[in-house]
């Protein structure tokens, strides 16, 4: 999986083929095609394990508090770290969003880190410490900005991505807390 990344990632999907990964791996195409059916699955598979990795690196940073406006931010801190390590995942997936075979797959992982983000806003609103806005609009608003400014910032323009985790928790806390 590791070598088909990085070959969609540097030549782009199209202009990759299956004889180029099977040959940079070693393999014949039969044994591509005893684990995929097409290079599209296999691409599919590439972003499904890029969003499970994603959540897991999430999870592991907010283990270990149980205040939701703390795990909002810790969430933001480790999207940003792991997309920062994953350029080739990002362009993958810069790809993806423009393709309509793979927009499903980006779509159901999107829905997946929307319901693990509201399940911590409807906590900080049944606290008192968020607004009591609609969850869902402040769960994708949060994807929202921290995918554009991954984007922006961390792919495009190279920024660390410390400050750009910091400039996107402001941004996000700033409009979600109650007022003091």
């Amino acid at each position: 999986m590791d070598y088909a990344t990085e070959r969609f990632a540097e030549n782009g999907y199209h202009p990759t083929s299956v004889a180029e990964i099977v040959s940079g791996l070693g393999v014949g195409k039969g044994v591509f095609y005893w684990y995929f059916d097409s290079k599209d699955e296999l691409f599919l598979e590439i972003l499904k394990q890029s969003q499970r990795d994603l959540r897991r690196h999430q999870h592991a940073a907010i283990a270990e508090t149980d205040d939701p406006v703390e795990r909002i931010a810790l969430g933001i801190r480790a999207t940003l770290e792991w997309s920062s390590a994953h350029a080739d995942l990002n362009r993958l997936v810069q790809f993806a969003a423009t393709e309509e075979r793979f927009l499903p797959a980006l779509r159901r992982g999107q829905e997946v880190a929307a319901g693990d983000a509201q399940r911590h806003v409807i906590e900080g609103i049944a606290s008192g410490r968020l607004r009591d806005l609609d969850p869902a609009y402040i769960a994708h608003g949060i994807i929202g900005i921290t995918a554009q400014l991954a984007r922006v910032f961390l792919h495009e323009q190279d920024q660390p991505w410390e400050a750009v985790a910091d400039a996107a928790v402001s941004m996000v806390l700033e409009g979600i807390l109650v007022d003091s």
